[in-house]
């Protein structure tokens, strides 16, 4: 058992991107909640610092911080490559403080990136691997009882000074086995679609798709999902016993399984609770669930993002889409017809774009007709395939922070970036500005929709001004000589797959006559036998 009396202090850092200051809204931070039950469960005692709200200015945390006196810290963000040099000023600042105090990373960006935080930031102690739940809790117990690190498995941490990663995890095949630690937030703090109080939840981890930019995919590995009735029950609970009324899905793909995610709705409206569901899914699911949209208005779907990225066929098969542009159009429109709104992401930067390209996107997206829009930038992560085909493309934003999507981070050899601006905002702007969006903001029958079509465009028009002040004047690197490759590093594509779906079972010593070292260079290697 672990040491009596043990204090974890979970941070939730402060995030540059605009998205998270313009609404003034506050999503609870699941990921390190997720850690949170678990914890507890395992007799820790257990406290968040949520510092988004404000946000908290960068002393005012570290106070808090330290004023919690913890034992033990663990920071980590959603957002997690663009909230990185803000973790490690934290990390750094709590170790200057307490150099006595471990401090714990997780996360996306930490998973794939843990040699080089090891090798950089002395202030990180350890860095967990993959999903959390399962081996932040082994690592915390191994750390508490004095134990051997090196035998959890899914962390990364310094071993005589020199970095050390220990075998992959195993993903959590059931995932209903861990909570959320919703104890550790004051639900009436978060907001979210206009005032109504929210939470995030996952019903599901991964995508079976293979999109070759996707920077989500390979960390969860596997696509899972928790058991549909425990799942719309959880959710029933927290509308009854903490007045949550906005459920924020962060899958990938909810949707993932027909039969399953139609339990899950039937299930939810079996319970006749009043709640709002917004998330993101893929056209080819909601063409499949054609016959049961009316499920998905019963039970509270008022809006799904939907990736279009592109209207290139080859493109997206160049991508690894799977998907097609008529499937894109069809789900719109079907969402449309069941009251359901739709909202297109749309990706620039894949390739090398001309203006002409940027003109047909346009008349690509009049034609598809969605309810809203949202133009994103390639942003392309150093562990996915897609990486390794522009590794000598030229890197124009340097700094990490701003590698959030809303940003241009990569030049472009045809249209100069200030050009690329003009064409998304002026495709932002033709597009929630046309007649037929007008009259579904002022005019649409659903009061759901209408709700969500007006504040959308009232936050749209805030980023949207924010965006082109912002970038008028930041500093950019306009004829730089830095590429992708030289920015990051060498492709980590191969290690796309942060866990392993299921581990080898171990083989009894006894059985072993004489063994030796699988890797004699690594004093953690398995041990095989001898031919």
């Amino acid at each position: 058992m672990q040491s009596p009396g043990k204090k974890i202090l979970l941070v939730n850092p402060p995030h540059t991107a605009i998205g998270s200051r313009i609404p003034r809204e506050q999503l609870p931070p699941l990921g390190l909640l997720s850690i949170g039950g678990p914890l507890i469960d395992a007799g820790f005692s257990v406290e968040l610092l949520d510092a988004e709200f404000g946000p908290m200015p960068f002393d005012a945390i570290i106070q808090q911080a330290l004023a919690t006196r913890p034992d033990l810290v663990m920071l980590g963000h959603s957002g997690s490559t663009s909230a990185h040099d803000t973790i490690m000023r934290i990390a750094a600042a709590l170790k200057a403080a307490r150099t006595d105090l471990p401090i714990v990373y997780g996360g996306v960006y930490p998973t794939y990136h843990w040699e080089d935080v090891l090798r950089d930031h002395p202030q990180v102690d350890y860095i967990v691997r993959g999903e959390g739940e399962r081996t932040a809790t082994r690592l915390v117990e191994a750390w508490s009882r004095g134990g051997d690190l090196t035998a959890v498995d899914g962390i990364a941490l310094r071993v005589n000074g020199i970095a050390l990663g220990t075998a992959p995890a195993e993903m959590i095949r059931h995932l209903d086995d861990y909570r959320v630690g919703w104890e550790l937030i004051d639900h009436s703090r978060y907001s979210y679609w206009g005032g109504m109080r929210a939470v995030v939840v996952q019903f599901s981890r991964g995508c079976p798709y293979l999109c070759s930019y996707c920077g989500q995919r390979g960390f969860w590995t596997q696509w899972r999902h928790r058991d549909p009735v425990k799942f719309a029950k959880e959710l029933a609970r927290l509308h009854r016993e903490h007045g949550v009324e906005l459920i924020n899905f962060a899958d990938e793909l909810p949707t993932g399984s027909r039969k399953a995610w139609k339990a899950f709705l039937e299930a939810l409206i079996a319970e006749d609770v009043n709640l709002t569901l917004v998330g993101s899914t893929r056209t080819g699911d909601i063409v499949r669930d054609a016959d049961i949209l009316h499920l998905y208005k019963q039970a509270g779907v008022v809006r799904f993002l939907l990736g279009i990225e592109s209207y290139d066929e080859a493109l997206l098969r160049t991508i690894k889409k799977g998907g097609s542009t008529g499937e894109d159009q069809q789900a719109i429109q079907l969402m449309r017809q069941h009251g359901i709104i739709s909202m297109a992401t749309y990706v620039v930067g894949f390739e090398e774009e001309t203006d002409a390209d940027y003109w047909r996107s346009l008349k690509h997206l009049l034609r598809y007709d969605p309810d809203q829009i949202q133009m994103l930038y390639v942003t392309p992560h150093r562990w996915t395939p897609y990486f390794e085909t522009v590794h000598e493309r030229k890197v124009i934003e340097p700094n990490s922070a701003k590698w959030d999507y809303k940003h241009q981070v990569l030049a472009t050899a045809r249209v100069p970036p200030w050009r690329i601006l003009l064409w998304v905002k002026s495709i932002e702007v033709i597009m929630q500005m046309r007649p037929r969006a007008i009259m579904r903001v002022v005019f649409g029958k659903d009061r759901h929709v209408r709700h969500g079509m007006r504040w959308y465009t009232r936050m749209g028009r805030r980023v949207w001004l924010h965006e082109i002040v912002e970038f008028i004047f930041s500093k950019r690197t306009t004829d730089s000589a830095l590429t992708l490759r030289s920015f990051w590093g060498a492709s980590l594509a191969e290690h796309e797959e942060s866990m392993v779906k299921r581990k080898r079972p171990v083989v009894p010593i006894k059985a072993v006559k004489d063994c030796q070292p699988s890797d004699p260079a690594s004093p953690t290697a398995p041990c095989s036998p001898v031919p």
